[in-house]
């Protein structure tokens, strides 16, 4: 108990204080991790605190990569920026930094190419959760970046393979007849019901079958969490699942951080080789970005798909622990640095963009962009923006008093699902500045925005006010405070979630007792 109690207190105290001054709690968690490697014994933690928090770290891994798969489209893979921009920066960053190494440290070649591997990747982990803290895991730029890290890890796997000498057990093959369980899964998620049977089935098929399963026919533990993911990603409630899965995905992750900043106390040598690392971070960041504006991605969502992969990764030190042993607290502080430097640019991704878009359009090729946004709304009457459950309803609702109707929706595989509905949808991101500047809003009467996140429904009310919109602008809101910075932002009205789904049950059941009480016809 005494490991629980000392390293979660940390946690929360660093977690805290680094979230008074503006920054994600993860780098609290990361600085709790290297404060335990200092004090923790004073405090009376354990020996076996290490290994403990590395299995709740595995854990988190598995159920993070789980929730990854869920909103995962295999075809999304295959997309020529995703294995493009995956491989292409895979063997440049090889060629530069195994140079580099050679170059300026004393180590062999084999390792040289080893070290410049582990520091190619960039981190899942970080990625994954910077995405889906903004929403951004299903955009396009989001599913772009999700891609590139999944197709690094298969490398990372097949490196770990040559270079440790293993091999896959030849029972490896039975992984490919995995997508013929998928009826038997969503049976399976149909029978669970929506309470602890869920939850423990997420837990089972993320550790038991596609961790430890994987990992007994020498397989990655975490391509199997991720593959049991996919194979759910199409069942309609595999999103209740994702976020049934949040609250225990998001504890197990602390772990994750923690062991990082326990991996071992830095030499002089090593925090020199983190700094230099570091200074490298936004050559990494910048090839990145032309590589995806090669495959034609606009300005915008190759800057914040670049930024998301501005990182080295937790792969790096599963390298290192296997083939690279004297290497593993530089690599671990390699890793931590760049998560403090990637972190807080991530939270003011789009903010930054803003202020260096008239710069970095310029580098944009002059042909079709496969995430062009729209420059008309036609003749709609009402904007609805976000087309989740919400936007959905709205969107039947306004449609049925008479009014013309248009969505809006940053998640291509949403709108595309929405256009065969036969409703009229469009692919936009309602963050970009860059929309709101070309599209007409003439005609337009008002907007709601129906979209999950704060952050993004704040850049929307003052991007229209901005270009001129007078019309109201309806928010929903899913908590008290939300209410008046988003007033200050332009909003007319704010409806609360769950007091609008109060509403609606009184209303239904005054329609019930009309009917009840009603008097029988001819009387």
């Amino acid at each position: 108990m005494l490991i629980e109690v000392v390293s979660l207190s940390f946690a929360f105290v660093f977690g805290l204080m680094v979230r008074q001054v503006g920054l994600p709690p993860l780098i609290g968690f990361l600085a709790a991790g290297f404060a335990l490697n200092l004090w923790g014994q004073a405090f009376g933690l354990p020996p076996q605190a290490g290994p403990f928090l590395d299995h709740v770290a595995h854990l988190g891994v598995l159920m993070l990569l789980f929730s990854v798969g869920l909103k995962l489209k295999l075809r999304h893979l295959v997309e020529p920026a995703v294995v493009g921009g995956a491989i292409l920066h895979f063997m440049i960053s090889i060629g530069i930094l195994g140079t580099g190494i050679l170059y300026l440290l004393e180590i062999s070649t084999a390792n040289a190419l080893l070290l410049a591997t582990a520091l190619a990747f960039s981190s899942t982990v970080l990625a994954a959760k910077v995405l889906e803290a903004k929403g951004e895991l299903r955009s396009f730029h989001g599913r772009v970046a999700i891609g590139i890290l999944i197709l690094q890890d298969l490398i990372a796997l097949v490196v770990l393979s040559v270079a440790g000498g293993q091999t896959p057990s030849p029972w490896a093959l039975v992984v490919l007849a995995l997508p013929l369980l998928r009826p038997v899964m969503h049976w399976l998620m149909d029978v669970a019901g929506h309470e602890e049977l869920l939850v423990l089935m997420g837990v089972v098929l993320a550790v038991a079958v596609g961790g430890y399963g994987f990992e007994v026919v020498g397989l990655s533990p975490e391509v199997g969490a991720l593959a049991m993911g996919v194979l759910l990603a199409n069942h309609p409630r595999a999103q209740e699942l994702s976020h049934s899965l949040w609250g225990l995905k998001e504890i197990l992750l602390v772990g994750f951080f923690l062991q990082i900043g326990m991996s071992g106390l830095p030499d002089q040598q090593a925090l020199l080789f983190a700094l230099g690392m570091a200074l490298l971070l936004p050559l990494k960041g910048i090839l990145f970005f032309f590589l995806l504006i090669l495959f034609r991605l606009r300005s915008r969502n190759a800057f914040l798909g670049a930024l998301s992969l501005m990182s080295y990764s937790e792969f790096g030190l599963i390298v290192a622990a296997s083939v690279l042993e004297a290497w593993l607290v530089p690599l671990a502080i390699t890793v931590a640095v760049s998560f403090l430097v990637a972190a807080p640019l991530n939270r003011i991704a789009h903010p930054l963009f803003d202020r260096m878009e008239p710069w970095l359009r310029r580098f944009e090729r002059s042909s079709d962009h496969p995430d062009q946004q729209p420059l008309s709304l036609g003749q709609a009457d009402i904007l609805i923006v976000g087309m989740g459950r919400t936007g959905q309803a709205a969107y039947t609702a306004v449609g049925a008093g008479g009014l013309t109707v248009v969505g809006m929706d940053a998640d291509p595989d949403k709108v595309t699902n929405q256009c065969t509905r036969g409703h009229n949808v469009v692919y936009a991101d309602a963050e970009d500045i860059e929309l709101w500047q070309g599209l007409d809003l003439e005609g337009l009467q008002a907007v709601i925005l129906a979209m999950p996140h704060l952050e993004g429904k704040l850049i929307a009310a003052r991007n229209l006010r901005k270009m001129g919109f007078t019309g109201p602008i309806v928010a929903n809101t899913f908590h008290d405070d939300e209410a008046a910075p988003l007033q200050r932002a332009g909003v007319s009205e704010t409806y609360q979630a769950m007091a609008g789904a109060g509403i609606g049950i009184a209303d239904k059941t005054r329609e019930a007792l009309s009917t009840t009480h009603a008097p029988p016809a001819g009387a």
